[in-house]
């Protein structure tokens, strides 16, 4: 069923947005410090077993220069510098194998998959990265509760900023032409990407598919499906600290990266998600700066989103994207 408002409602959905006063300057300060360290990443080639496509174990450094995992593939007989689509996973989600990617380098580009720090272990991709920088605090099971009561030692603090590494990443590689960079993910990768939008210039185009990590307060009023449901659960629990976890969601929500992000656009939402719900992913697409923006509706279906069908209308609008 139907889990959010009429169609019309949502396309003229424009929420005031809760920013804290030195957002800019929290994540200035935060990705100087981590490209204070500016250790190359490395690119190791692996035998994959695929004739063609040529695969490298990538490590690059993400957060206060953490080493962060990925994998990079590139056509094995196209001639560069090629346009590069960085991908974000969903949550719970790691690299896993290469053989699992490859629909971006059939399609011509360079790929590079950034593993999520801490996560890949819920039996579907599996991760390689960990994240030492645990706060240690009481927590929800789960990342979104990870530190969520100070903003610096807050998980999604140091995804995001792996994810503008990794964006930089891409760009070091002679085989990419860096003008011509796109980021893109599915729910959790999704809400990366409008992150990564907002904080790194000049990127070709953002893909955020049924995007998770935008307006939380909705959210957590009109679900309780995980991973919101973990918000859910803490605050019924830590009763007094709901003002001071909203706070801090200020910080790293999609509709305030949003509205700093200026790159080329292609959304996609789901009117029967209740796992990412509609008003939400409206709310960050209806606040996104950029001039030259589309979101794709699919009417009948949950967080799967439009799938094969959302893939290929984004081989569509890249391949005029980038022609243009």
């Amino acid at each position: 069923m139907f889990v959010d408002w009429p169609l019309d409602q949502l396309r003229d959905y424009l929420p005031a947005r809760t920013e804290p006063d030195d957002f800019d300057a929290f994540w200035a300060g935060t990705l100087a410090l981590a490209r204070a360290v500016d250790t190359p990443a490395r690119f190791e080639p692996v035998d994959a077993g695929l004739a063609t496509v040529r695969v490298y174990d990538v490590t690059f450094p993400g957060f206060a220069g953490q080493p962060v995992r990925g994998w990079f593939l590139l056509p094995r007989d196209a001639a560069g510098p090629l346009p590069c689509v960085v991908e974000f996973l969903g949550y719970g989600r790691g690299r896993g194998l290469p053989h699992e990617w490859l629909t971006w380098s059939a399609a011509g580009y360079a790929h590079l998959v950034m593993d999520t720090r801490g996560q890949g272990s819920v039996g579907t991709l599996v991760g390689e990265t960990p994240d030492p920088d645990q706060a240690g605090l009481p927590q929800t099971p789960g990342f979104m509760t990870r530190g969520i009561t100070d903003p610096e030692q807050y998980y999604y603090r140091r995804v995001f900023t792996d994810g503008v590494r990794a964006v930089d990443a891409a760009r070091s590689h002679p085989a990419v032409d860096p003008e011509r960079v796109v980021v893109a993910g599915i729910s959790q990768g999704g809400g990366i990407s409008i992150a990564v939008s907002g904080l790194v210039d000049g990127l070709a185009g953002v893909m955020p598919d049924v995007p998770f990590l935008c307006h939380h307060r909705r959210a957590t009023e009109i679900s309780d499906e995980m991973p919101y449901g973990e918000l859910v659960t803490y605050l019924r629990t830590h009763r007094d600290s709901v003002e001071r976890v909203f706070d801090t969601l200020g910080y790293f929500d999609g509709v305030n990266f949003a509205t700093r992000a200026s790159a080329p656009a292609l959304f996609s939402v789901a009117l029967m998600d209740a796992v990412c719900p509609p008003s939400t992913v409206f709310a960050a697409y209806n606040h996104y700066a950029g001039a030259a923006k589309e979101i794709k509706v699919w009417p009948y279906n949950g967080h799967e989103g439009g799938a094969g069908f959302q893939q290929r209308a984004q081989f569509r609008w890249l391949r005029d994207l980038l022609a243009a």
